[in-house]
């Protein structure tokens, strides 16, 4: 007999979840991404496919700054070492795909150890400009590089096979983005329920009083960097694989805060937030796109001609709206349905 949240025994504690409608709800998920190819056309599974890949990124921005609260504007970064690691590794080094995408996780990874290092004694507005000016630092050291880099003209990336499996369609790719994205999501949610988990959300919520209950702040931060960088390099890769080149102006700032935006729409440190913000934030712009369509006049040409400076300002708009009227963010609105449909009529 269920006892509403009270968990009965320690399995209940330790599984992902002990509901059947869940499990249930997820195998028709799972199912219906699965068979979406066969489904949707050109463009709305090359839509799906991007929202795969920036779920895998934004899910290790999640472990930075929603697990460990450890700010971070130079997202970007990471995703562009990534990209260079997995095109480098193919076209310069000679690298098979398999190990030239561990080495898209690796070299971040690496790096991200480098730039944890202040995060030691740095925190909230310093730790923001240090990862900052650290993604700047990477796009200066590319266009530098030379032929190794590509510098500005950026360097070409097939689309490989891994695994024996040929991923030139479009439909290949998908369930490649749809495997890598799954295994993603459940290394998180899985992260989250370890205790390192649970010393990363102490150390967000008071790192002093973390470091009294024995939490080691300099071991936990820096692996913080060291998994977010990873998950965010493959992240890098995926996407450089998907627009068939990699270049430093593929990887602009805007990136950074579509991240941010993603974890504070979605709700800050909730996996299930990172995914669902991140389907809101990807569609936001074609969804204005079939707005201003629909009304027509002179804003169809200024979202043309303006398509940057309009995403910046509907994710500046986005994220100041959910701030201001429900910080919990789409996780917290998704509870509050939940929980109204399976209490009603008892809701209050």
């Amino acid at each position: 007999m269920r006892s509403g949240y009270f968990k009965e025994h320690y399995s209940g504690l330790v599984v992902l979840t002990d509901s059947p409608a869940v499990k249930a709800w997820v195998a028709a998920l799972l199912v219906v991404l699965i068979a979406a190819p066969f489904l949707l056309g050109n463009f709305a599974l090359s839509h799906l496919t991007i929202i795969l890949f920036t779920v895998v990124g934004v899910l290790g921005l999640t472990v930075l700054t929603g697990f460990a609260g450890l700010i971070s504007l130079g997202h970007v970064g990471f995703l562009m070492l990534g990209a260079y690691a997995y095109a480098i590794g193919v076209t310069r080094l000679g690298l098979p795909p398999e190990l030239a995408l561990v080495m898209s996780a690796v070299v971040p990874a690496f790096c991200g150890l480098l730039v944890g290092i202040p995060s030691l004694r740095l925190h909230g507005l310093y730790l923001a400009i240090t990862t900052l000016a650290f993604s700047h630092i990477v796009s200066a050291a590319i266009l530098a590089g030379g032929n190794f880099t590509g510098a500005g003209r950026g360097i070409m990336v097939p689309r490989p096979s891994i695994l024996g499996f040929d991923l030139s369609s479009d439909r290949a790719f998908y369930w490649f983005c749809l495997i890598m994205c799954a295994l993603a999501v459940l290394i998180t949610l899985n992260l989250r329920r370890s205790s390192f988990g649970r010393a990363l959300v102490a150390l967000r919520d008071n790192d002093i009083a973390a470091r009294t209950m024995g939490v080691n702040l300099m071991r936990y931060k820096l692996l913080a960097f060291l998994i977010s960088a990873a998950l965010t390099g493959i992240a890098g890769a995926l996407m450089g694989i998907y627009m068939s080149i990699v270049s430093v102006e593929g990887f602009p700032f805007l990136l950074s805060i579509e991240a941010l935006a993603i974890i504070i729409v979605g709700g800050l440190g909730s996996v299930l937030g990172a995914v669902l913000g991140a389907v809101f934030i990807v569609s936001l712009p074609e969804m204005f796109s079939a707005l201003v369509q629909l009304l027509g006049g002179r804003l169809q040409d200024v979202m043309t001609s303006s398509a940057h400076e309009v995403k910046s300002v509907l994710y500046g708009l986005a994220i100041i709206g959910f701030l201001r009227f429900d910080p919990r963010g789409l996780r917290g609105i998704w509870h509050d349905i939940r929980h109204t449909w399976v209490f009603w009529p008892l809701r209050y």
